[in-house]
């Protein structure tokens, strides 16, 4: 008797494992994120350009050549271990716009750094006409995402005062495949807050015009696309730029179709910030969804969780600028540091059967 109960419970025991290994989930995981490179420049004066106002550029030709790699590889460590994580993804990002860089040449020499050549990414840059000489790009995994198509977009906007032309950076809208599923990605670098935050606005306010012109001509043609909006904005998520005009919303549920959410805004009203500016922590760094990104239905990428990178080797450990970045640069002093911003990611989910 004793034997078959012994039995029986054992039948019940497989039963109940295969039955958990039937239902148990599995999921397909990429990471999509944004890291502010903070001032990338080669080692060589471009007479067409005003790179020599650069840090680096600033050093003795010496200092340039022991310096610029040190920058690589610290750009490229962080790059290497950015959305690798044991509990979610093994890999580091599918797809990761950047900015401040001032060429293709320095992106090749990131993506072929040791740390990250194996990934095999791949480049989508123009050069922009920024009077700093810098600009946007993105970097994909080639064997994860193929491009369709990709263009710049100017922004155009002119000085409150002599009503010249200031030359910023470029929009970078890029279409193609993700692991066979089509999204859109628009890079960003909006005009930065030189000569204070309200005077400034005005440019940014274009620059979120120019944003919202594209994602509209993107949901024309198809109201359901997927759309990630990235960048440096030189915002934060309650600015009215992000928050009036594009009209990003800080809860999933009150995303109607063709609106945007933006996770950012949670994480800025707990105090979290990508950067320090004049003392204060801000989110200038952000990642922004269209609402098919928000469904529940697993069957395509969806988000699951979007956040701030910043270990403690990207971080000041004390004084002052306790918890800052730990910024690359001090004037024309190089620091040993890995950028003036944390990067931000999101971890793009979809079920697999």
């Amino acid at each position: 008797m004793k034997t078959k109960n012994l039995l029986l419970l054992f039948l019940v025991i497989g039963m109940s494992i295969n039955s958990y290994s039937q239902n148990k989930k599995r999921y397909k995981i990429n990471t999509v994120a944004f890291y502010n490179l903070e001032n990338l420049f080669d080692t060589i004066n471009d007479p067409n350009k005003l790179d020599e106002k650069s840090p680096i550029m600033e050093m003795s030709v010496k200092e340039r050549s022991l310096v610029y790699p040190k920058k690589i590889k610290n750009m490229a460590r962080v790059i290497s271990e950015l959305g690798v994580d044991p509990k979610y993804s093994k890999n580091t990002p599918a797809v990761l716009g950047v900015c401040e860089v001032e060429n293709k040449e320095v992106l090749h020499d990131l993506i072929n750094d040791s740390q990250l050549r194996d990934k095999d990414y791949d480049i989508i840059h123009f050069d922009s006409p920024d009077v700093r000489s810098i600009d946007v790009a993105l970097l994909y995994q080639k064997k994860l995402f193929k491009p369709i198509n990709y263009s710049k977009h100017e922004l155009l906007i002119y000085d409150d005062n002599t009503r010249e032309r200031v030359f910023t950076r470029d929009q970078l809208l890029v279409s193609g495949l993700l692991e066979g599923e089509k999204m859109h990605f628009i890079v960003n670098h909006w005009p930065s807050r030189r000569g204070g935050e309200a005077r400034s606005r005005p440019k940014r306010v274009k620059a979120a015009q120019l944003t919202k012109k594209l994602i509209d001509s993107l949901q024309t043609i198809d109201p359901y696309a997927k759309i990630i909006i990235m960048g440096d904005f030189n915002d934060d998520p309650f600015n009215v730029s992000v928050k009036k005009v594009l009209n990003a919303k800080a809860e999933k549920e009150d995303v109607k179709l063709k609106g945007i959410f933006n996770p950012m805004m949670k994480m800025a009203k707990k105090g979290m910030g990508t950067l320090a500016y004049r003392d204060a922590l801000n989110i200038f760094d952000q990642l922004m969804f269209t609402k098919p990104f928000l469904d529940k239905d697993f069957s395509s990428f969806k988000i699951y969780k979007t956040g701030i990178y910043n270990p403690a080797y990207m971080t000041n450990k004390k004084g002052r600028y306790k918890g800052y970045p730990f910024r690359s640069f001090v004037g024309a002093t190089w620091t040993g540091g890995y950028g003036d911003h944390f990067p931000v990611y999101t971890y793009l989910i979809k079920e697999v059967h």
